[in-house]
């Protein structure tokens, strides 16, 4: 005689079908819980990176040309300001050693490895002589034709979207950035100390932008 299969009653049936269901229930919680671990896991890690990318040293080229588009758009103000008679001699020669100092300071960041914050604070300072100077000259001039400051800074800009967009191959935004480094250097010595800049000089810089200007409106 063969040996006699056991067959559970339906009570026990019910009984392990609910264990069952209890452990499917333990073992999905689990895995939701280790989501959750590996998610918090991995925010901490783009923190933590996010973190080291600001607060490790290094060079900040972007940082550089902000700083400076700030200075020659600072420097084109006290200048405006001081030949139309919206700022006093006295005036302008307080913004002019403020800006000094901070042009000072700058050199002693440029190209140099510092931690960002260093240029946050100088970009900072530039910013509230800016606000200051724009208070003191109340409401600016009114000019016919862009300023040589703000066409460097807005040519700056389509360099920065051309490169973001594609618009611009590396070689190209490379060459381009250079030409404007160029003039913006070059203005930035032609105005420094509040200097007015003679005829010849804002045609030669005006001319060089309207030629970068031209080559970039190719990439449109």
């Amino acid at each position: 005689m063969g040996e006699r299969l056991y067959a559970p009653s339906p009570k026990e049936v019910l009984i392990t079908y609910s264990r069952c269901d209890q452990m499917i229930a333990q073992i999905k919680e689990r895995r939701c819980e280790m989501k959750k671990v590996i998610f918090m896991a991995g925010l901490m890690v783009f923190g933590l990176a996010l973190f080291a990318g600001c607060a490790s040293v290094q060079t900040w080229p972007d940082y550089e040309r902000s700083a400076e588009n700030k200075m020659v758009v600072i420097q084109e103000r006290i200048g405006d300001g001081l030949k139309t008679g919206a700022l006093t001699p006295d005036q302008s020669q307080m913004f002019l050693t403020t800006l000094k100092g901070i042009r000072t300071d700058y050199m002693g960041l440029r190209d140099k490895r510092v931690y960002r914050d260093e240029w946050d604070k100088l970009l900072g300072r530039l910013d509230a002589l800016g606000d200051e100077i724009n208070r003191a000259l109340g409401r600016p001039a009114r000019i016919e034709e862009p300023r040589n400051g703000d066409r460097i800074v807005a040519l700056q800009r389509r360099i920065d979207d051309g490169r973001i967009n594609g618009r611009l191959s590396m070689p190209e935004a490379r060459d381009y950035q250079a030409r404007l480094d160029s003039i913006r250097s070059d203005y930035l010595r032609m105005t420094e100390g509040g200097r007015s800049t003679t005829y010849e000089e804002r045609a030669d810089i005006s001319r060089r932008l309207d030629s970068l200007e031209a080559d970039l409106n190719r990439y449109r």
